[in-house]
């Protein structure tokens, strides 16, 4: 299939001003110069009239032509930015197949990139990422990982295993030498300092991965305290319905907003307290799954309403609000005050709500974690390097190192990815 020439629109569907066909393989040249009439210099926009096999003019538009390797699916590759008209493409489109091109897969023109070795399998991944982005900090991550932060990270701990591996080479080739007796002692330091750095990348609280793929802050509390008034404040728009009634919230509603940079799902429960109406009590239970699932619970409560202010397990991220202010009621210690009412104290919320948000996400330090696959292979390398410490023999110790550097190159695709490629790509968009 990599010897086929493909093509897609790479813009937007629809109707707009312009629309971008890109082709990649060895007849892009071909192609082009069928349409086109002949190549434009390499990597410079040429103005051409289209044309199909019948000479029918399709339309006026910018051309280029990107040679590979220096392209980035590394083949021959064309662009042809049209007119945004459906017509338009639809002409281009049935010209192009005539020529012999074939619509693209989902992430085919990045899946030849990595097979061409612009790309290792991290940066693939950072590429359908840096397209999904919706936020800022997203865009960050993507955008630095696709720069090889994470690839460069996973390499060095690479040549750390081969020279590993090489010192346990040794021992085995020479067991007669007099091999100098702090080689084994050095290798189990380094082989001990590379699984600590392992460690602690996994230990990070799964920063890159919730950022990834959002958070998601619980509103809870008991009833009528105005959970569902806070929901639609901090959404900016009525999601839940607001009644003077307790209890009025019976399911968990959910809103998608930015806080800190992060997209979070915020999630309005029903209020907690006992209740024999068992519609209600099914809400209940919900409420206290989705407080216990959630990366941050918004514990509210009344002011001054010392019975009705929520617990929180130990060790959960809370923030703790006391709300109707404007009633006089007392804030607790430690508690956020405020009146949705008035609307004092939202600005303090908000500023918590994002500053909770990036310390989740943890947006600055070490690249981070980003997908569950990565974790897998880095858990596998672990344990690989834990047996290599209690290996009696070197050549068991080389074969746990080996079986160590197998699943760092399977993040990278530097070995083994053949079974994970189809479930890689098939997330990209058409086009990509």
């Amino acid at each position: 299939m990599d010897r086929d020439t493909i093509f897609a629109q790479a813009s937007g569907a629809g109707t707009a001003a312009l629309a971008v066909l890109r082709l990649s393989g060895p007849a892009a040249g071909a192609i082009l110069r069928a349409l086109a009439g002949t190549l434009p210099p390499p990597r410079r926009a040429v103005l051409r009239r289209l044309r199909d096999a019948r000479g029918t003019v399709l339309d006026h538009a910018l051309v280029l032509w990107l040679p590979g390797p220096a392209s980035y699916s590394g083949e021959d590759s064309a662009e042809l930015h049209l007119h945004g008209g459906r017509a338009v493409v639809a002409a281009v489109t049935e010209a192009l197949l005539a020529a012999g091109a074939r619509p693209a897969e989902a992430g085919e023109f990045t899946r030849r990139a990595f097979l061409n070795g612009k790309l290792d399998l991290v940066e693939a991944e950072a590429v359908a990422d840096l397209v999904a982005a919706e936020t800022e900090a997203q865009r960050r991550q993507a955008l630095r990982q696709l720069e090889g932060a994470l690839g460069d990270l996973y390499r060095g701990w690479s040549e750390r295993l081969l020279v590993l591996m090489a010192r346990e080479e040794a021992l085995i080739d020479f067991p007669d030498e007099d091999l100098p007796a702090e080689i084994a002692a050095e290798a189990a330091a380094e082989r001990d300092a590379l699984a600590g750095a392992i460690a602690a990348h996994l230990a990070d609280g799964r920063r890159g991965e919730r950022l990834r793929e959002g958070l998601v802050f619980a509103i809870a509390g008991p009833p009528n305290v105005g959970k569902s008034s806070l929901m639609n404040a901090l959404a900016g728009r009525d999601v839940a319905i607001v009644a003077a009634t307790p209890g009025t919230t019976r399911d968990a509603l959910e809103a998608r907003v930015v806080l800190g940079g992060v997209p979070v799902t915020l999630v309005d429960t029903a209020g907690l307290r006992e209740t024999a109406d068992p519609i209600e009590a099914e809400g209940v239970r919900r409420a206290r799954e989705r407080a216990r699932e959630a990366d941050l619970v918004i514990a509210m409560a009344t002011a001054g309403d010392r019975a009705g202010a929520l617990e929180v397990k130990a060790g959960a991220a809370a923030i703790r609000v006391a709300n109707k202010t404007d009633l006089g009621g007392a804030v607790p210690a430690g508690a956020i005050g405020l009146s949705l009412r008035t609307g004092a104290g939202m600005a303090e919320l908000r500023a918590a709500l994002d500053a909770a948000a990036r310390r989740l996400t943890g947006q600055s330090g070490p690249p981070p974690l980003t997908r569950a696959r990565h974790r897998a292979a880095l858990l596998e390398a672990a344990a690989a390097l834990a047996r290599a410490g209690t290996a009696p023999l070197a050549e068991l110790r080389a074969e746990d190192l080996r079986q160590a550097l197998r699943a760092l190159g399977r993040i990278t695709g530097a070995v083994g990815v053949e079974d994970v490629l189809d479930r890689i790509f098939a997330a990209f968009c058409i086009g990509k």
